[in-house]
């Protein structure tokens, strides 16, 4: 199945910190705590009837930019996401350090 893009504004309230976010058409997950939420099949379609909270599980460095992947809490599925210019800081700095221990 090819991903098509479907583009959708939509401001939400993190599931798992509470963060208003101001949606931009692009935005995926909390620019706080950098955690999704399962509500698509493909990019923008809110077709997904999962809506289980995704967890940032790792963060790697594909093509000269960071990728958070997101692991549901409830059906396990993982999706890739571009970390955002509005993105903490501190957040992706965090993950980024708790991965380590896990590897240590």
């Amino acid at each position: 199945m090819n991903a098509i893009f479907k583009k959708v504004v939509e401001n939400f309230v993190c599931g798992n910190c509470g963060n208003k976010i101001t949606g931009s058409g692009l935005t995926n997950h909390c620019t706080k705590c950098l955690w999704s939420k399962h509500v698509d099949i493909e990019p923008g379609d809110r077709r997904a009837n999962c809506y289980g909270m995704m967890k940032p599980f790792d963060l790697e460095i594909v093509a000269n930019k960071y990728v958070i992947t997101h692991k549901c809490e409830i059906c396990g599925k993982r999706k890739k996401n571009k970390i955002s210019k509005f993105d903490e800081y501190e957040a992706v700095v965090a993950l980024s350090e708790s991965l380590k221990k896990i590897e240590s």
